[in-house]
């Protein structure tokens, strides 16, 4: 089957095989027009594609995966996902972690079990932590109901049972911590405290963030509390979580926090600020426009665009 002939970055005519055999020469430069035409690909095409894929050097076929994603990543009228998924089972640990971030848009339940495979029994860390951060998406629907209940279950049971095998890399064990914080279930909330007992102040840092991923008011007296941590990365992760609850009464803390001397705990309280809202709130961004850093005036001027964009969502500048 041949593909009706394509125009290139360079007005050169190709057809589908010719695009092929331009991207398995490794003597040529990849260029994004090529990369374009494996957009949508029919499923003759595909399989011609997956033909020539099968025996090409793992360090061309990483360099296409990564490409094909930023291309996605640049232009939503791109669909490399028939590619991405078949890449989920490739023989290279990158090639697999990549074709998971390229599934980053797509919602389909039938990626829960592919997923939850690589999550659970890929022996690569790298790939078992993009499962893992790509589980959390489905997480995130199930949590709104747009799920059926069996892949809640599916995904609950997976995230939990690998956050709980402490015999996994400690950065797989946060990462599927993180994942399964949306879901409003007891063994989840045991989980996220257990993290936070630790040790480990990794482990810390990410139960902190699942505490906001949780939305429970149940956790607030905790994030106020480290709102004071010594450790800025802990303080940055506390406002974060403050801003998922939009809590009203965390307003009086966070004020304290815009003169942070940390930069980036400086921004997370300005953003944060933005979603809550309130007088309180806009007071303290007001006095922020006229601060000297213009990183920190201009996410004041966001953060107040924010509040007006909510109290007032019919208003707009002309």
């Amino acid at each position: 089957m041949r593909r009706k002939s394509k125009t290139t970055g360079s007005g050169i005519q190709l057809t589908i095989e010719e695009i092929i055999t331009e991207l398995a020469d490794r003597k040529k430069r990849i260029l994004n027009s090529t990369l374009a035409e494996l957009s949508n690909l029919s499923a003759q095409e595909l399989e011609l594609f997956l033909g020539a894929w099968a025996v090409l050097e793992a360090k061309r076929r990483r360099e296409i995966i990564s490409r094909l994603v930023e291309l996605a990543y640049d232009n939503v009228e791109f669909n490399f996902d028939s590619i991405f998924e078949n890449c989920l089972a490739d023989r290279d640990a990158d090639v697999r972690s990549g074709a998971i971030e390229g599934l980053w848009e797509n919602e389909k339940a039938s990626l829960i079990d592919p997923l939850i495979s690589l999550l659970k029994q890929d022996r690569s860390e790298k790939v078992q932590v993009s499962a893992a951060t790509a589980l959390g998406k489905f997480a995130m629907l199930a949590e709104h109901e747009k799920l059926r209940p069996n892949h809640t279950v599916k995904i609950s049971q997976a995230l939990i049972s690998v956050n709980n095998d402490k015999s996994r890399p400690e950065e797989v064990r946060r990462r599927t911590l993180e994942a399964v914080a949306p879901l409003s279930l007891p063994q989840v909330k045991v989980a996220i405290n257990e993290a936070y007992q630790s040790t480990s102040n990794r482990l810390r840092v990410s139960s902190i963030y699942a505490m906001g991923k949780n939305c429970d008011p149940f956790w607030l007296p905790i994030l106020l509390k480290e709102l004071d941590n010594d450790d800025p990365e802990i303080r940055y992760e506390a406002v974060g979580a403050c801003g998922e609850l939009e809590e009203a009464e965390t307003v009086p803390y966070l004020v304290n926090l815009v003169n942070d001397p940390d930069t980036d705990v400086q921004l997370a309280t300005i953003r944060t600020l933005g979603k809550i809202g309130g007088v309180e709130a806009k007071k303290c961004l007001n006095q922020c426009l006229d601060n000297p850093n213009q990183a920190v005036s201009q996410a004041a001027e966001q953060a107040l665009a924010e509040i007006e964009a909510t109290e007032n969502p019919f208003s707009f500048k002309i």
